[in-house]
């Protein structure tokens, strides 16, 4: 493994090894206007949200790094602090993209790039039509973090309203993964689309926790075959498991048949199947097949 010391670095190299070890990023596609009416839209994905109460977004229009100019969004909040951040999908990205050119001052990037006007309720900047979700912002405050090319400044936003189109919603109203389809930014003209081909889950512990790896009983925690992402399901249960007597596998009869005159290889097995049940989330199918391993 190399070790980088950005200090050494210039701010193009920076930037580099940043954008595609930090990644993905979700993408802020802020309208801002300024006092006279000029209305500008731009994508940055030094972006986040930082707190729910009150409910604040943060992102960063940096100083160019070229020419240490600062950007016209940053501009704009600081003369009318409000903002419209809406969230960029598949359909939208490269109108989105396009929106990023370094356009005049009193060129209208929503004009530019194909997107429709539409006003908002509370803020002056317009929203973004096409975007199923948007939400009005109120700026509370604008950090510089330098005056180099490459310094972020962090808009922080309030959020006021959030409006989010009827096509993204699931049966309880609230946001559907599998239908918003989102994207990322990564380094350089790389991005990432969240759809169902790449959309898991990952059972969070909550009010309980979990029994940590090194509570799990040696052979598998020193398993070659079940990975750290495995034993990190394994060790996500609240307690202990203990065999089920009622459980029935086909599966686990055919090992226990195929491979009763060795023991070792028959660990191996086990612990292969109970990694395909993992991958399918069955922690408790798999618990039983690595349990039922324990009694031979």
């Amino acid at each position: 493994m190399i070790t980088i010391e950005l200090q050494q670095l210039n701010a193009i190299e920076k930037q580099r090894w940043l954008q595609y070890a930090i990644a993905p990023r979700p993408i802020c596609f802020a309208s801002t206007i300024d006092k006279s009416g000029n209305i500008n839209l731009s994508p940055f994905s030094f972006f986040n949200v930082f707190s729910i109460d009150p409910p604040i977004a943060i992102f960063s229009p940096s100083r160019r790094v070229r020419d240490n100019t600062t950007k016209h969004t940053l501009q704009n909040v600081l003369e009318v602090p409000e903002v419209v951040i809406n969230i960029v999908d598949y359909d939208m990205v490269q109108q989105t993209s396009l929106a990023s050119c370094e356009y005049d001052h009193d060129i209208n990037e929503f004009v530019k790039a194909g997107f429709t006007m539409q006003p908002a309720t509370i803020v002056k900047p317009p929203m973004v039509k096409e975007a199923k979700v948007k939400m009005e912002c109120r700026v509370l405050e604008v950090k510089s973090l330098g005056d180099r090319g490459g310094s972020g400044n962090l808009v922080i936003a309030e959020i006021i309203l959030i409006h989010a189109d009827e096509s993204i919603l699931d049966e309880e109203g609230k946001i559907d993964p599998f239908r918003l389809n989102l994207v990322a930014r990564l380094g350089g003209d790389w991005y990432c689309k969240v759809d169902a081909s790449n959309l898991f889950t990952v059972e969070k512990p909550n009010t309980k926790k979990g029994i940590g790896i090194d509570a799990l009983p040696a052979n598998i925690r020193d398993s070659k075959i079940l990975t750290g992402n495995h034993l990190g399901q394994l060790a996500n249960v609240y307690e202990l498991p203990v065999i089920n007597p009622a459980f029935d596998d086909n599966n686990l009869k055919n090992i226990f048949q195929y491979y009763s005159l060795n023991p070792d290889e028959m660990e191996q097995e086990l612990h292969r199947y109970a990694a395909t049940l993992l991958s399918e989330n069955k922690v408790k199918e798999a618990w039983q097949v690595l349990l039922s391993g324990s009694e031979i």
